[in-house]
């Protein structure tokens, strides 16, 4: 089996990059933002960012192809980086620091590409959690100076914690009352929203969390992290990895009471 950590070093490279360009325009007085036609924002740094990786890998890996979120996909071939510049764009063009470039690499299997390297940098927190395929998962500042991860051992819904982004987008896909009714069953809920409520699950301080409509490179990087920290990361429909258009992450002893309660009346 390949052991992908001279792509994970080279993951961390391009979030090295990255983290950079999108730190020297956070909180900038003059960073352009626009409205992309599904009404999501766009700013400056988010291409910035992009096209930097883009180049990088162009250079390192050019037989790779590359699907990022402003830029669409460019290549073919059985290895695929996938890249979502700012996850978190609403936060970072308001200040708030909840914002992270994700990266991952992607390799053709069964039930198609999967990912097999996935980095999460979180700049403005000061974080950073990675993972590669049957390498386990971590957190800290470099590859040298981490710490292993490990998803939570909580095994009754009155115990747990769980995380989510928003009430609008259950409510939309007629999902609400589930999501409702797992609320009043869990010890907690908070909305930390975006990527980070799935390094949580795989550090173990959350126990479960999901969202109803999410983008590819909304995932690819955040799943590999919550398997590998020894989670389980599924659509709401239940298919395992990043390919269902939503999530839902956990600490694999509750997962099948979250989607059971997400699903519920739907």
């Amino acid at each position: 089996m390949p052991d992908y950590l001279d792509d994970l070093r080279l993951a961390h490279v391009l979030a090295d990059a990255a983290d950079a360009a999108t730190m020297d325009r956070f909180k900038a007085l003059d960073l352009k933002v626009e409205t992309k036609p599904d009404m999501t924002p766009v700013s400056e740094a988010d291409r910035a960012a992009e096209e930097l990786i883009r180049g990088h890998l162009q250079r390192a890996r050019p037989r790779d192809a590359v699907l990022g979120e402003e830029y669409g996909v460019e290549g073919t071939g059985p290895r695929r980086w996938v890249i979502d510049p700012i996850d978190g764009t609403k936060n970072y063009v308001r200040g708030v620091p909840v914002w992270a470039t994700l990266i991952s690499l992607m390799e053709a299997g069964e039930g198609g590409f999967q990912p097999v390297v996935g980095v999460v940098s979180a700049p403005a927190l000061g974080r950073r959690w990675w993972a590669a395929r049957g390498h386990g998962a971590y957190a800290g500042r470099s590859l040298s100076s981490a710490s292993r991860l490990q998803v939570s051992r909580v095994a009754e819904l009155s115990d747990a914690s769980f995380a989510y982004s928003s009430l609008s987008g259950w409510e939309e896909q007629g999902r609400l009352d589930g999501f409702l009714d797992l609320s009043r069953e869990v010890w907690r809920t908070r909305a930390y929203g975006d990527f980070w409520p799935y390094m949580m699950v795989a550090e173990g301080s959350v126990d479960l969390c999901a969202e109803p409509e999410l983008s590819l490179w909304d995932m690819a990087a955040t799943a590999i992290v919550v398997t590998e920290a020894g989670g389980s990361f599924t659509g709401l429909d239940g298919r395992p990895g990043p390919h269902s258009g939503n999530a839902a992450a956990s600490n694999g002893l509750l997962h099948d009471e979250l989607l059971g309660y997400l699903n519920q009346r739907y």
